[in-house]
């Protein structure tokens, strides 16, 4: 069975091999390298290739319709917690005070909330994406909030980072590992023992994070 994959060339020295939230595969290599160099490398790993692809609980749909109405009673998840919506009177734009109030006028709009949840990303995640990179001595040209669905995280080609703002739903713990997970590959592009002793040393709650998302990613992944 032939496998499908989508190549990417950058700059970068070494060839990445990566498997999307999707499903999809994705191979970074290096500009020039044959494409039956690449080939060659993905045939050799297309055991492990299949069985990401085909991993049960990382990839199972969600298991049921996402999203939420912005209704008084509902609750929204912001930093691991759950707060309760507040429907008020006046206002223009939905604030936070230990609660969500929402203006009437704009009950049942998710993109206020929408709107609410990435600028709190922006606000509460690119700050720490320079302390990180201080702290394992790397450069980025440049970190922004994505809207991609199917990952927390990514480093491009070009050296930009980018961070899912559903992240900002995560708590901190979990938000600072996908943080520095991505950044460690401006070290090492490659998931070697390497790379996770680079993450481990720098976000030692690792495993913890790494369980939350595995239990949970599919409540980032709803709309709101």
């Amino acid at each position: 069975m032939e496998l499908e994959y989508k190549v990417v060339f950058s700059r970068r020295k070494t060839l990445t091999i990566t498997v999307e939230r999707d499903r999809s595969v994705v191979v970074i290599a290096p500009e020039g390298t044959p494409r039956d160099k690449i080939h060659e490398i993905v045939e050799s790993r297309k055991l492990w290739l299949y069985e990401k692809t085909r991993h049960a609980r990382k990839y199972d749909p969600l298991p049921h319709p996402p999203g939420k109405e912005l209704v008084a009673g509902e609750s929204l998840l912001y930093l691991g917690r759950h707060y309760r919506i507040e429907l008020v009177d006046g206002g223009h734009q939905v604030e936070f005070d230990a609660k969500f109030l929402v203006p009437r006028t704009l009950a049942g709009q998710s993109e206020a909330i929408r709107d609410w949840y990435v600028t709190r990303a922006a606000e509460k995640i690119l700050p720490r994406v320079a302390v990180h990179a201080r702290n394992l001595g790397v450069t980025y040209k440049e970190a922004r909030i994505g809207h991609g669905k199917y990952r927390w995280g990514s480093c491009t080609p070009n050296d930009n980072v980018i961070f899912n703002w559903r992240l900002i739903k995560a708590p901190m713990f979990v938000i600072d590992y996908v943080l520095v997970h991505e950044l460690a590959h401006l070290i090492e592009p490659n998931h070697t023992p390497r790379f996770w002793n680079i993450v481990r040393a720098q976000a030692p709650t690792m495993e913890k994070a790494k369980a939350w998302l595995q239990q949970n990613g599919a409540l980032l992944e709803q709309e709101l």
